[in-house]
């Protein structure tokens, strides 16, 4: 039940798990700096796994509705906005918040898929998805399942880069390869 204790709680793990990681961030170090007693965490999560994936699943929800609203905001025709995508992504790569994909993190360190951890990474990966094949299917692209496919793979492969190599350039790498991607399916 949402609370505002709860909501302080998850944006406080959140950005801690985002900073240092899932498995090196411990619960004592979130409730000091969260200003909260155990009970208080107990009272809301089951566990410290409950409070990932509740702070994964915020962020999946916070990061779609961000993305679709800066390609609101930078293109109006279809194609035009399958092309914002990687616009977005560069904006938030040239950020000093950017820190790399939690949710690619996520299921990085809790590698099983039947982890609910890995699940919620993945719902919010396939709530990517789904946003691309709106768009594709707006665009009136052939075959637009399989080009929303392809776009997540350059939409995930442009987050791993510029995060690993400190390259926010990989933003345009992947807008010039959807471009062609685009004109192919056109």
């Amino acid at each position: 039940m949402p609370s505002p204790k709860r909501d302080h709680l998850v944006e406080t793990a959140a950005a801690l798990f985002d900073r240092d990681g899932f498995h090196a961030t411990g619960i004592d170090t979130i409730l000091a700096e969260a200003g909260v007693a155990k009970m208080t965490l107990y009272n809301h999560f089951r566990s410290k796994d409950d409070l990932i994936v509740a702070a994964v699943e915020r962020n999946g929800e916070r990061y779609v509705a961000w993305l679709r609203d800066r390609i609101d905001a930078l293109a109006e025709e279809p194609a035009d906005r399958l092309l914002a995508v990687f616009d977005a992504l560069e904006e938030w790569f040239a950020g000093e918040a950017f820190n790399g994909c939690l949710f690619l993190k996520a299921a990085a360190e809790f590698g099983a898929v039947s982890h609910p951890v890995h699940a919620a990474a993945a719902a919010q990966k396939r709530a990517v998805f789904d946003l691309l094949l709106e768009t594709a299917q707006a665009a009136r692209l052939k075959e637009p399942r399989g080009v929303a496919q392809q776009m997540l793979l350059l939409h995930e492969g442009a987050i791993a880069v510029a995060h690993e190599f400190g390259a926010p350039i990989a933003a345009r790498q992947a807008r010039r390869a959807a471009a062609v991607l685009i004109e192919e399916a056109a």
